[in-house]
């Protein structure tokens, strides 16, 4: 085979780790396999394309709409590379939203896949970019690739915005790797690892906790443009799957496929899952009823952990040891964690306080946003907005300061601690708690509630029931029951969708 030039980059860790693995399959997809030698060389080849003979593109951002697949990760890497940001649109986003992240960004270069020439390519003509589509010929000689100090600023996540405007999250080659490591020491991620990926891919979980991790040690990424719950359990039969990563709402999913199947097929499902040495769940609260229905379905008690956008991962249950439901764990390796009341004391054990954290791992900056970069650090310690306490010397979450924690009556109630009660009862299938403004009480506990099939709930028999099993403080005073609860790109409820629900009755 002759050897093709695939770059430099000798100082970019993840593309250097690469090098080692050249003849094993990286990405796999209904496309066919790719090996990390042509990882290398397509992105190398990309990377000549938008340096377009220049030496460096100096944190230059670029914005890149492509669906999952050998071409999403090639032309990440070929922005890296070059020297710039990458900027990763989602693929589920409408134009106005796609509009204001290559707006914010200052994003100088788009790269579309073909499907999506039509929606990005009238945005690049008004704000004048170079627009670059998947499809074009590659060139055969591959230029000489700036070197690429860690420091250097390498991604751009937009966070979803739950408190106004998205900001863009800025993280460093050195953030990146330091989030990596973290993981792959405390999951113990091998190159014998293969993953199925089909999570969101502008979206730290997906980003960093699968694609990267698994590159890193030179395992393999099985990437699926979307999620389908037929296709994922098809895969998991197959069973050469060693680790799976989800987010509660597909688990439902994959529970809800699995009892619509047959006997035989069932147990095929279970036997692919037993198969796995690790099942994680993240992104937004495992209802402990779904974590004991995937328990009896595959035999692992998922691993739930903890973290966000701004700081990568920082908790998680052992990958060896007790997990316990409703908790994630402690801090993970290179991570401290502290819980600190209003007033910045920290708090005893067994009191709640507002999550800081501190590690390598910790993004940079919000984009050309000091005022919001400096309001969310104390001393070092990144602000996560998230309440918590320690218990048993594990971390239970109790909700966002702003969104989760419900203050009524001079009570400060956590919203996800209703939402676990309320799904309990055996008409609610989903629920989602907000605080409705209020004159008397500052605050209402209000439900919106998926019912199951079949099922009516009034008000009175709710609030009968959850009487029984909540303080009444934290009894909802009003529900509304709808079909689907308003959920974001990675499943996560949008809380203040939710609460306009009741505003507009």
């Amino acid at each position: 085979m002759t050897k093709i030039n695939s770059g430099n980059n000798m100082n970019l860790p993840l593309i250097d780790r690469a090098k080692q693995h050249g003849n094993k399959i990286a990405i796999a997809t209904t496309e066919g396999s790719f090996f990390y030698h042509d990882l290398l060389q397509t992105s190398a080849k990309i990377a000549t394309i938008l340096l377009n003979n220049i030496k460096d593109l100096q944190e230059q951002r670029v914005a890149f709409l492509i669906p999952s697949g050998f071409q999403y990760v090639a032309t990440q890497w070929g922005i890296w590379r070059a020297g710039g940001i990458a900027v990763p649109l989602c693929v589920s986003h409408p134009q106005p939203e796609l509009d204001y992240v290559i707006a914010d960004s200052g994003a100088s270069i788009i790269i579309a896949h073909p499907s999506f020439e039509a929606l990005l390519k009238p945005i690049a003509q008004e704000r004048n970019l170079r627009f670059i589509l998947t499809s074009e010929t590659l060139p055969e000689a591959v230029s000489l690739l700036p070197e690429i100090d860690i420091t250097r600023r390498a991604l751009i996540v937009y966070t979803s915005g739950t408190t106004g405007k998205p900001k863009g999250v800025v993280t460093t080659h050195q953030n990146i790797q330091a989030q990596i490591t973290s993981l792959v020491s405390a999951w113990e991620w091998t190159s014998e690892d293969r993953i199925l990926h089909f999570l969101p891919l502008h979206h730290i979980h997906g980003i960093i906790n699968v694609l990267s991790c698994s590159l890193w040690v030179g395992a393999e990424c099985d990437m699926l443009t979307k999620f389908d719950a037929n296709i994922v359990w098809d895969r998991i039969i197959e069973g050469n799957l060693t680790v799976f990563m989800a987010v509660p709402t597909i688990y439902v999913k994959l529970i809800t496929a699995w009892e619509a199947a047959d006997r035989n097929s069932q147990n095929k499902m279970s036997d692919g899952c037993a198969k796995m040495r690790l099942m994680v769940s993240g992104s937004a609260a495992l209802p402990v009823q779904v974590l004991e229905k995937w328990r009896n379905i595959s035999g692992h008690f998922l691993l739930e952990r903890y973290g966000m956008t701004e700081i990568g991962m920082a908790l998680s249950n052992p990958l060896h040891g007790e997990r316990l439901a409703g908790y994630v764990g402690k801090p993970l390796p290179e991570v401290e964690v502290r819980l600190v009341d209003e007033s910045e004391n920290i708090v005893s054990p067994g009191k709640s306080g507002e999550i800081q954290v501190k590690s390598p791992g910790v993004f940079l900056e919000y984009w050309q946003k000091p005022e919001a970069t400096a309001k969310v650090f104390r001393d070092g310690w990144f602000c996560t907005g998230d309440f918590a306490v320690v218990e048993n010397d594990n971390y239970r979450i109790l909700g966002r300061m702003s969104v989760d924690i419900i203050k009524t009556g001079g009570y400060k109630v956590s919203a996800l601690e209703i939402e676990e009660v309320l799904r309990t009862h055996l008409n609610i299938q989903e629920c989602a708690v907000v605080g409705v403004l209020d004159s008397e009480w500052g605050e209402r506990v209000c439900a919106a509630l998926v019912l199951q099939s079949g099922s009516n709930l009034t008000l009175k028999t709710l609030r009968s029931w959850a009487k029984e099993r909540l303080a009444t403080y934290k009894v909802p005073t009003q529900i509304i029951t709808v079909e689907d609860l308003p959920r974001n790109a990675m499943g996560k409820v949008t809380k203040p969708s939710v609460a306009k629900l009741f505003s507009a009755l």
